[in-house]
C-alpha cells in the first residue's frame, strides 16, 4: 500500500476523533452542575427503607411517619436519605428539597414497580394526599446531570468535522497537483527548464514522487533537445567547410577550363566526403532514435575483429605505425548486429592508429570472461585526452581543446557507443600510463532477440 492510504486513514480518523470531541464538548457543555444535589438510591436496602415508610404511611398516618423520621434522622451518620414528599412539593420533615431531585423521582415512580436493582421511588395515596417517597444519596462533587443531546447537534458536529477535514485534505493534494498542472503547461510551451521539487517541497508521498519524475523526465527532454540542436549546428558547420570548398573549385574550374580535369577530382572527393559525413549523421540518428535495421546474424567475433585489425595494420605500416593483435584460440561465437558492431570495432580501432604516434604500435586484444562477457581493449600512443574530456569524447563532433589535427567528423567514437550500447555493452576510455589512451568495450555474448 502507498503512503497515500496512510494519509488517508489518519484524514478518517481524525475526522471521527474530532466529531467524537466536538460531541463530548456538547454533551459536557449540557450538563447541570449541582455538587449538594440528590439521585434517586437503588438495591435491597433502599427498597426497603421505601417500602417500610410506604406501610407506615398508609397504616399509621404522616404523622407516625414524621416522628420516625425525626428518630432515624437524629441516629443517622449519613448515608442515603428517606425523603418523603406531598402533592404540593413539600417535604414531610420541611427539608429543602435541590432542584430537579423531585422531577426526576416522579419520572422514575411512573416506570413502574420498585425492584432491587431499580432506584428506590414510589408513590402513596393517603387520606385524599399523595406522596412521594424515594430514597437519595448525595451527589459527589462535581457531578453534572447528562441530559440527551439532540439528533440535529450530531448531524451538525460530523458535518463540522467532515467539512474541516475534506477542506484540509484538498488544500494538501490540491496544492502540488497545482503545481504539477503549471509545470507541464510550462513544459508543453517549450519551458523545460520548470522544475516542480521546490515547490513540493518534504512531502513524502506518491505525488512527491510523481513530481521528482517529472524532473528527471524535463531534464531529460532538455538535455535531448539541447543535444539536437548542437548537433544539428554541429553538421551545418561541417557541411559548410567542404560545400565551400565545392564552390572554390567550380570557380576555378569557370576561370580556368585547362584546369578542369584537376578541379572534376577535387569536386569528386568533397562530395565523397559529403556524402560520408550525412551517411555517418544518418547511422547515428538511427542509432540514437533506437531503430537499427542492420539484421541479426550469428558471426564469430574473433574473427569479425581480426579481419578489422588485419586491415587497420595494413594502413598503420604504410604510415610508419604498426599494429599488435592479440586473442584466445577458438570462435566467439554470438548473435549480433555484425555491421554495427563492425562499424564500432572498426571506428575504434582505426581511431587508435590514426592517433598513435610515428613509430609506435597500437595494441588491440581480445579475452572472454567466465560470465560469457567479450572484452576488448584498443591502446594507443598518442596525446591521450585531458581527464575532464573522456566521456565527451564519445559525444557527437567531438573535438579536443589541445588543438591537436584531426581527420574526420569526431562521429566515429559516438557511433561506436550508440551500437555498443544498442547491445547491452558498455565502452570506456582511460589515459595509460607514459601517454595515449585506452578505449575498453565490454560486450555480453548472450544472444539478442529483434524487434
Amino acid at each position: 500500500m502507498g503512503r497515500l492510504f496512510w494519509k488517508f486513514l489518519l484524514a478518517f480518523w481524525g475526522t471521527v476523533i474530532a466529531a467524537g470531541l466536538i460531541v463530548g464538548l456538547g454533551v459536557a457543555l449540557r450538563g447541570e452542575p449541582d455538587g449538594n444535589g440528590l439521585r434517586p438510591a437503588s438495591g435491597p436496602r433502599a427498597a426497603f427503607l421505601v417500602n417500610s415508610a410506604a406501610e407506615t404511611l398508609s397504616d399509621e398516618g404522616p404523622e407516625e411517619l414524621r416522628e420516625r423520621l425525626q428518630e432515624r434522622r437524629r441516629g443517622r451518620h449519613g448515608g442515603s436519605l428517606l425523603w418523603v414528599v406531598d402533592r404540593n412539593g413539600e417535604e414531610l420533615l420541611g427539608r429543602p428539597l435541590p432542584p430537579g431531585s423531585v422531577t426526576h423521582a416522579r419520572s422514575l415512580a411512573r416506570l413502574g414497580a420498585v425492584a432491587a436493582d431499580e432506584p428506590a421511588v414510589r408513590h402513596v395515596a393517603v387520606g385524599g394526599q399523595e406522596y412521594l417517597l424515594f430514597v437519595a444519596a448525595p451527589l459527589p462533587p462535581g457531578f453534572r446531570e447528562r441530559h440527551p443531546l439532540a439528533p440535529w447537534l450530531l448531524i451538525v458536529a460530523g458535518a463540522c468535522a467532515s467539512l474541516g477535514f475534506s477542506g484540509l485534505l484538498a488544500w494538501y493534494f490540491a496544492k502540488p497537483v497545482g503545481h504539477l498542472r503549471a509545470a507541464f503547461a510550462a513544459a508543453a510551451d517549450g519551458r523545460l527548464e520548470v522544475r516542480v521539487q521546490p515547490l513540493i517541497g518534504r512531502r513524502r508521498d506518491e505525488i512527491a514522487d510523481l513530481g521528482r519524475h517529472f524532473d528527471a523526465m524535463a531534464a531529460r527532454l532538455q538535455e535531448l533537445i539541447g543535444a539536437q540542436r548542437q548537433l544539428l549546428h554541429d553538421v551545418s558547420h561541417e557541411l559548410r567547410s567542404p560545400l565551400a570548398r565545392l564552390q572554390a573549385a567550380i570557380g576555378l574550374a569557370r576561370q580556368d577550363p585547362a584546369r578542369f580535369e584537376s578541379t572534376l577530382g577535387r569536386i569528386e572527393r568533397e562530395a565523397s566526403r559529403l556524402d560520408e559525413l550525412v551517411g555517418e549523421v544518418l547511422t547515428l540518428s538511427r542509432l540514437e532514435a533506437g531503430v537499427a535495421d542492420a539484421p541479426i546474424e550469428a558471426v564469430d567475433l574473433g574473427e569479425l575483429i581480426a579481419t578489422i585489425a588485419d586491415d587497420a595494420r595494413f594502413e598503420a605500416q604504410a604510415v610508419s605505425r604498426d599494429l599488435h593483435f592479440e586473442a584466445p584460440p577458438g570462435e566467439i561465437p554470438a548473435e549480433v548486429r555484425a555491421e554495427l558492431l563492425h562499424r564500432a570495432f572498426e571506428n575504434v580501432i582505426r581511431n587508435a592508429v590514426r592517433f598513435t604516434a610515428p613509430g609506435t604500435v597500437v595494441e588491440v586484444g581480445v579475452g572472454v570472461t567466465t560470465d560469457s562477457w567479450l572484452s576488448l581493449s584498443v591502446c594507443d600512443r598518442g596525446p591521450g585526452v585531458p581527464e575532464a574530456d573522456l566521456q565527451a569524447i564519445f559525444e557527437p563532433f567531438y573535438r579536443s581543446a589541445s588543438g591537436t589535427a584531426v581527420t574526420g567528423f569526431g562521429l566515429g567514437l559516438a557511433i561506436a557507443r550508440r551500437a555498443v550500447e544498442s547491445h547491452g555493452g558498455t565502452i570506456t576510455a582511460r589515459n595509460r600510463e607514459g601517454g595515449g589512451l585506452c578505449v575498453e568495450i565490454r560486450l555480453a555474448l548472450r544472444p539478442i532477440h529483434q524487434a
